[in-house]
């Protein structure tokens, strides 16, 4: 069951008895990429910024947290949390799942129901890489030892391992990865329960070793967070491609990107990354070349 969920919920943050296999056999990231995985270590991470640190186009804003747009045939209108309002002829909506199955942003009017259905009909995965820190090291190291998994008869229980030797050397710490269900279940107890849970098993994993407290632990809570509601989109099983063609349909003037609106890539940032391209060059059709050929009609539409 660990190597199970290896092979699964570690790369699509749901058990096979939900994913389809749609998209997922064979893996259109790994088939057109390869099947090397890699830890990135890069502190630079994604830059908005030029080398002084200043925004480069004055039009980003920042910190400003949508929560209403109302559309019509003429334009569209952006109410912030902040009592600011934007109007443009078009607007691209590119929050997660996640937040769109929440009430964070409230469309006027309301989204069609055929909209709606699909929104719901895709999954938002919960996927935690927690990281912990020891004062010292006693977990095996070298080449093809940078994994260790462990086999609890509770599926997904702190299975996946790894150690950070290569890339932070003498940093003595160790990252577990769990999903879904114990995703959520460890976002709603204390960092130091889950620190309790982690050492315990970790003593199960080296009975013959000291394994110390842990000193220090970092736990993301994606699930938890409103600007997120999960960590990236899975295909259920049910769903085919005429429903992701709705999920990345306009409504009117709105129209919509994310990883979870990537024909190939979703619950990847290069698929995020393309799909913003993609929703672009359909929203430029329409708005300039007048070609708005993009639509889905629900399944049950005259």
């Amino acid at each position: 069951m660990a190597v199970d969920y290896y092979k699964y919920d570690y790369e699509f943050a749901e058990p096979p008895r939900v994913t389809s296999l749609q998209n997922t056999v064979p893996l259109p990231t790994f088939k057109d990429f390869g099947d090397d995985v890699y830890f990135v270590a890069d502190q630079r991470g994604y830059e908005l910024t030029n080398k002084s640190g200043k925004i480069v186009d004055p039009r980003l804003k920042l910190n400003k947290v949508v929560r209403e747009i109302s559309y019509s045939p003429s334009g569209v209108t952006v109410k912030t949390e902040d009592n600011w309002v934007y109007r443009a002829d078009y607007v691209m909506v590119s929050a997660s799942l996640g937040v769109l199955q929440s009430d964070l942003i409230q469309f006027k009017p309301q989204l069609p129901s055929w909209k709606i259905v699909v929104i719901y009909q895709f999954d938002m995965a919960v996927y935690t890489k927690i990281f912990v820190k020891f004062p010292k090291k006693f977990w095996p190291e070298g080449k093809g030892r940078e994994f260790l998994l462990y086999a609890s008869s509770r599926r997904g229980y702190y299975a996946v391992w790894q150690e950070f030797e290569k890339q932070y050397p003498d940093a003595n710490v160790l990252l577990v990865t769990v999903t879904d269900e114990e995703s959520r279940r460890i976002e709603q107890q204390s960092d130091n329960q889950t620190k309790g849970e982690i050492v315990e098993v970790l003593r199960k994993m080296f009975p013959g070793e000291d394994v110390p407290d842990a000193t220090d632990i970092l736990i993301p809570r994606w699930w938890s967070d409103r600007f997120y509601r999960g960590t990236f989109s899975n295909w259920p099983i049910g769903v085919n491609r005429y429903e992701y063609d709705q999920l990345r349909a306009p409504v009117g003037r709105v129209y919509f990107t994310g990883e979870h609106t990537s024909e190939h890539y979703n619950g990847y940032v290069h698929g995020a990354y393309i799909a913003g391209i993609d929703s672009a060059e359909i929203l430029i059709n329409c708005a300039q070349k007048k070609m708005c050929k993009y639509h889905v009609p629900g399944k049950y539409d005259d």
